[in-house]
């Protein structure tokens, strides 16, 4: 799913998004309610009609700003009171309001609002927050009245099997429908990545939906789909394009390096996105050095289709048996 934090995804049309394979966005209950109200949302008929998406659309929680805006933020039983970051005034997220203000953006899938604690943290703290995660948990399950939207449960635990098992089993019991692994990409090891999708994916329902929040790197997006899982999001495709840095099946493809002036081959060759059917290194590298906004448009379109593509070859690999292979050789390309 492309991240479109504020109702947007950066710097593309939903038209576009379409074109690449994007079937479903995800957007921010916290930088929504800021800005510009789930009020205003609503009364403009909702999320879709808001940012003309007729799509799928999951809303975070606002779970992880509190972990991403920690020096912002007082975390207690209650829930988080944030400072704004746009003008200081005070958004108090409960996981009642975490639920209203979904249902009242319309989103398909809501999310319940989780503690993510900085990592490296002591066990102790970790269980705590654990522990908070799932009785946030069921508040939110409590407060959810809306039938046509889902409603997610997020596993934390950090590296700690024995956390991450108890946390998965508690919120399968609330019964939710889906679950995600939360609380990954914040500062953790790849190792203990792989800890927390080993400890918690093979105990979540396999008949329901299973969502790693935040990753979006194809190695990592391999390796989880390995352990059973089915959704990602991240930031990655399109920040790292506006950055002119773009993914390829031979490692990253940097557009402002000087070995891409005079280059006549495409980002990828091979690849049929707009940027690479019509465009060659040398002229979007152009666009970048001379501060042209098409660069970071046309290599976020590629990003985002390359990683759409490599999930097509991912379920065209499961559903012929042959997803070890395609996984050696990608690994193999890209390296660890």
């Amino acid at each position: 799913m492309p991240v479109g934090t504020q109702a947007t995804v950066k710097g593309l049309l939903p038209d576009q998004l379409q074109w690449v394979g994007s079937k479903m966005v995800l957007a921010n209950t916290y930088h929504l309610a800021l800005r510009p109200g789930e009020a205003e949302i609503a009364t403009m008929g909702g999320l879709h009609s808001f940012m003309a998406w007729d799509g799928p659309i999951l809303t975070d929680s606002g779970g992880f700003q509190a972990f991403s805006l920690s020096s912002r933020t007082k975390l207690t039983e209650r829930g988080v009171a944030f400072r704004s970051h746009l003008d200081g005034r005070l958004l108090d997220l409960t996981p009642e309001r975490a639920i209203q203000i979904q249902q009242d953006l319309g989103a398909d899938v809501a999310m319940c609002l989780d503690h993510c604690p900085a990592l490296p943290a002591e066990k102790a703290a970790i269980a705590d927050a654990t522990e908070r995660t799932v009785r946030w948990a069921r508040r939110c399950k409590d407060a959810h009245t809306r039938p046509d939207q889902a409603l997610f449960g997020i596993v934390q635990g950090g590296a700690h099997e024995d956390l991450r098992g108890w946390c998965a089993r508690n919120l399968i019991e609330i019964d939710f429908d889906g679950y995600a692994v939360g609380g990954v990409s914040v500062g953790e090891s790849r190792e203990e990545m792989r800890l927390a999708l080993e400890a918690s994916t093979h105990l979540l329902p396999a008949d329901k939906p299973r969502y790693l929040m935040g990753v979006g790197r194809p190695q990592d997006i391999l390796e989880a789909v390995s352990t059973g899982i089915d959704m990602f999001d991240c930031v990655m495709p399109t920040r790292n394009g506006r950055n002119a840095t773009c993914f390829s099946d031979e490692g990253p493809v940097k557009l402002r390096n000087a070995t891409n002036r005079g280059d006549s081959r495409p980002i990828e060759p091979g690849c049929d996105c707009p940027a690479c059917l019509q465009f060659s290194r040398a002229y979007i590298r152009h666009l970048f050095v001379a501060g042209e906004m098409l660069g970071p448009i046309l290599a976020s379109i590629h990003n985002l289709a390359y990683l759409h593509r490599l999930m097509r070859r991912i379920r065209e690999a499961i559903t012929a048996g042959r997803f070890v292979q395609l996984r050696s050789e990608v690994l193999g390309a890209l390296g660890p």
